[in-house]
């Protein structure tokens, strides 16, 4: 499987989200604590009777009560290359249970073979592919070396959608490559629990990249030990990008990128984001990492998801294995334990399956 820098900055949705949901929160609370309670007025059998005053309409995104499956999607963009296809080189879904206050998230391989359905607009006629291919099939436009994303994104829902059961996703971001290292140290940096030792093929330990020869790199190599570790921002990325040396290649890497997720979540719920200045530094960090993000406004699902913590948040590890080898590899396949849980999820049947097969529930 293809290793690509974007993978990680799928993450970059889930934090915006949760940003937003600090803010909105913040200006909910000061609106109403600001608000002093008026002195009371003798109403004489003279005086009039006041009128009534207006209900406040109800907060954008108020109306929401889930479930809701939203869509992360690491798109490698690759604009130096010319008539490059984008691909979906990270998939990370985000289940958030009725109410709202409780979530599981999980990663399906970008390698995963699926049935890709037949999509009018690129002119694509369907068949199976790896799903990370869904974007490029949908993005393109037929006579035109130009590519559009957001048809290649529909197309990928859709395939997800097909795939997991499920009758849709609500809403998604797509991310290129830029942006979260900045965000980690907009933040500060975060505490991550590092879960075996993992070698970077790409930084040395000062930062700096290693030296590309052929198809490898070589020299001095950035190395990160178990156990609880702050990592600022390159650190970070390069931690959650590594898959080469680990015992389950991608499937690790997946792992480490929703410990990454929880690990950004924690450390901007914890910042001091009542201040609008600071929280504008935090979202302008992001640069252009987010391309697009689908549904309703992205503020109406900041205010649904408000009280959703990543405490709330349960990691699902999907594991699978690979259809073919060598010159004959044609992807991967989930596990029947994985497969159970997705039709858990179509379901709404998702704690009761986890009770049952509690492997499946990672520290991430």
């Amino acid at each position: 499987m293809r290793n690509s820098k974007i993978t990680w900055a799928v993450v970059t949705g889930v934090v915006v989200a949760a940003l937003a949901g600090v803010g909105v929160a913040v200006a909910v609370n000061r609106s109403s604590s600001n608000n002093d309670a008026a002195p009371s007025t003798r109403v004489t059998e003279s005086a009039p009777s006041p009128s009534a005053s207006p209900s406040p309409a109800p907060s954008p995104g108020a109306d929401i009560t889930g479930p809701l499956d939203l869509l992360l999607a690491g798109v490698d963009t690759r604009i130096n290359v010319p008539d490059w296809e984008p691909h979906a080189d990270a998939i990370m879904l985000l289940h958030v249970e009725p109410g709202l206050k409780s979530a599981y998230l999980y990663s399906l391989p970008r390698d995963l073979r699926v049935q890709v359905p037949a999509f009018k607009k690129s002119g694509f006629p369907g068949g199976k592919h790896k799903i990370t291919e869904a974007m490029a099939y949908g993005s393109r436009v037929p006579g035109k070396s130009t590519k559009n994303i957001a048809n290649g994104y529909e197309l990928l829902t859709k395939t997800i959608s097909n795939y997991i059961g499920i009758k849709t996703i609500q809403a998604g971001a797509i991310l290129n490559f830029g942006g979260l290292d900045q965000l980690v140290d907009e933040l500060g940096g975060i505490d991550i629990t590092v879960d075996r030792k993992v070698k970077s093929r790409h930084r040395q330990p000062n930062g700096k990249l290693r030296k590309l020869v052929g198809h490898d790199y070589i020299g001095p190599q950035a190395v990160y030990l178990p156990g609880k570790r702050h990592l600022v921002g390159w650190q970070a990325i390069d931690y959650a990008r590594q898959r080469y040396g680990l015992p389950n290649g991608d499937y690790d890497r997946q792992l480490h990128q929703r410990t990454l997720v929880k690990a950004i979540l924690d450390k901007a719920l914890s910042q001091q984001l009542s201040d609008p200045a600071k929280l504008a530094a935090v979202i302008t960090a992001l640069g252009k990492s987010l391309v697009t993000l689908g549904g309703r406004q992205p503020a109406e699902y900041a205010y649904a998801l408000r009280d959703l913590t990543p405490a709330n948040i349960t990691s699902v590890q999907l594991e699978g294995g690979g259809v073919g080898s060598g010159s004959g590899y044609l992807g991967e396949q989930l596990n029947s334990e994985a497969r159970g849980f997705l039709k858990a999820v179509a379901t709404g049947k998702i704690a009761a399956y986890l009770k049952a097969h509690p492997k499946l529930v990672s520290k991430g």
